[in-house]
């Protein structure tokens, strides 16, 4: 069997991502993103596609050249369907149709979620690259998602556990923009969490049934202890900006393992991924590999530049995809919400 070079494009939100995989090994993975979002403290829906429109074209020539093949050796396109933002997935979708059609190649439709757990399957020729067995569980966590997946094969997924509510992201974002840290504040809470104490203030925890989250009652009650504290000390969130931050990361990835490890003892799994953006939280990769230590898991995290959205999660999701023959056709719209 011949090579097979597959282009993976992924626009659902703020980033502008291509790359190129053949067969499974990773030979090129360009990302730009949009700074113009940092002044409204969260992503703009009409900025981030007019944004994608600017940046899609230079990203693919960018990831053809880096992987150092000409577009006439591509298998075929795959693309990021949803969920996310309509307009920013309409960019990647109507790229990915048109260049599909130029080509005369197939085109794949791919999942957001299902890719960021594909992406463990990644290879970057190394030697010593682990992957995980199937079946195993998989914590989805970033800024729009909370989940817990178990994953039976490359596409038979299901849902075992999600946020009724915000998710683990959006409340790292809006609790650091209460204490007015730039966005995204997933980062500078935990950059500010490494100098302060973890247990100086208690946040409230959900009491959820189940494996689903809530991440709600944390913000409020987070909201509600600056609004008291500020009252007495002006000064108040300055002073103690890293007890806050590093006593908020400490509650979530309390709340977070807490339900993942309820999963693994009742359905005997012991093969545990993490995937999604706040998987590059240290805090959270910590908590994963001393859980796994103790409970006996074969604990699997993705690479840095695995963990937000990238075209790398996108190619290997098409690749898998190609071997199938599950190819789309041009009537292929975007899709907003979860839909596996």
């Amino acid at each position: 069997m011949s090579d097979i070079y597959i282009l993976g494009i992924e626009s659902s939100c703020d980033d502008t991502s291509a790359a190129v995989i053949k067969n499974n090994l990773l030979l090129s993975n360009v990302t730009a993103g949009q700074a113009v979002h940092e002044k409204y403290g969260g992503v703009v829906p009409e900025l981030a596609s007019r944004a994608h429109q600017q940046n899609i074209i230079p990203v693919v020539q960018e990831a053809l050249r880096a992987a150092g093949i000409d577009k006439s050796k591509l298998s075929a396109i795959a693309f990021t369907r949803g969920p996310g933002l309509l307009g920013s997935l309409l960019v990647g979708a109507s790229f990915a149709k048109g260049f599909a059609q130029a080509l005369e190649i197939p085109l794949i439709e791919v999942d957001h979620l299902q890719a960021h757990v594909l992406a463990h399957f990644i290879s970057q020729g190394q030697e010593d690259e682990k992957k995980p067995d199937f079946p195993f569980l998989c914590l989805m966590v970033s800024g729009g998602n909370s989940q817990i997946i178990l994953v039976k094969s490359y596409f038979d997924m299901e849902i075992i556990g999600q946020t009724i509510d915000d998710a683990a992201g959006e409340a790292f974002d809006k609790c650091a923009k209460v204490m007015g840290l730039p966005y995204p504040g997933g980062p500078h809470i935990e950059r500010l969490a490494k100098t302060g104490d973890p247990s100086a203030f208690k946040f409230s925890k959900p009491q959820i049934a189940g494996y689903d989250y809530s991440f709600s009652g944390l913000k409020t009650s987070f909201l509600y202890l600056l609004r008291d504290k500020t009252k007495e000390d002006t000064t108040f969130v300055r002073d103690n900006q890293s007890d806050l931050s590093a006593s908020l990361q400490a509650t979530i990835v309390d709340i977070l393992m807490k339900k993942l490890v309820e999963a693994a003892k009742d359905l005997k799994i012991s093969e545990i991924a993490v995937a999604g953006g706040v998987s590059a939280n240290t805090a959270l990769r910590n908590a994963m590999l001393k859980t796994g230590r103790k409970l006996g898991w074969r604990v699997y995290i993705p690479p840095f530049s695995f963990t937000t959205d990238n075209g790398a999660m996108i190619a290997i999701a098409g690749y898998y995809k190609y071997l199938n023959k599950n190819f789309c056709d041009l009537s292929a719209t975007p899709y907003a919400r979860v839909t596996f």
